[in-house]
């Protein structure tokens, strides 16, 4: 099979053993309405400014707990298996997209959920829902590099911690700032330069992704 073929095909294994276990798709519903309803309980009502900082720090921690686990599912054996059978860029890219999936299915849940709890005007809701799930599948480009390199590192939290920081908190500013544009409903053209800036991330990101694992798949 050539690269495409063997994305499509573990990208397809990924969708069947979540569909079996359900298990990053349950924990991360209930962790999304349960934050949810504990902020409300505790603020009630919210400030516009307020609304969005929260909202962003629900969906950072949801990308963590969704996608660290991405390699931790995989045994030894599995990829000993894997590693004779498929091109390591393969494995990458379908954790990548399959997580990319995941993360923007979960941003649309949580988005909804939060909306209706916390009921905030939106000045432009349509560039602010493209915002989430661009953001969403940012998080998720990033913290699937950086759960592959951990993987080889024994799975080390402090590590993966550490190995996202530099990249998350600009991503997190990005974010952020044209979030706040769509809630003021500032015209789109002012907020092409962050549009852009998230898109390159991601490209970046999945770059440097095909770079390296290759070599530490080989360890």
């Amino acid at each position: 099979m050539n690269l495409l073929q063997q994305v499509k095909t573990l990208i397809y294994k990924d969708a069947i053993l979540e569909w079996r276990s359900k298990y990053a798709i349950n924990s991360i519903l209930l962790y999304v309405i349960s934050t949810v309803f504990v902020c409300y309980q505790a603020f009630k009502s919210v400030d516009a400014t307020i609304w969005n900082a929260l909202f962003w720090i629900i969906m950072l921690f949801a990308s963590v707990n969704a996608i660290n686990k991405s390699f931790i599912q995989e045994s030894q054996q599995r990829q000993l298996y894997y590693y004779s059978i498929v091109n390591p860029r393969a494995i990458i890219l379908s954790k990548i997209f399959y997580n990319m999936c995941l993360m923007a299915f979960l941003a649309i849940i949580a988005f909804l959920t939060y909306s209706v709890v916390f009921r905030n005007p939106l000045g432009d809701p349509s560039l602010y829902f493209f915002t989430v799930i661009l953001g969403s599948m940012s998080f998720a480009s990033v913290f699937t590099m950086v759960s592959g390199i951990t993987s080889k590192a024994g799975n080390n939290s402090t590590l993966m911690a550490i190995l996202s920081f530099p990249v998350i908190i600009p991503l997190l500013i990005v974010l952020i700032k044209l979030s706040q544009n769509a809630m003021q409903g500032i015209d789109r053209a002012q907020s092409m330069n962050e549009i852009v800036v998230l898109i390159a991330i991601n490209i970046i990101t999945i770059t440097v992704s095909l770079l390296l694992f290759p070599y530490l798949w080989r360890d």
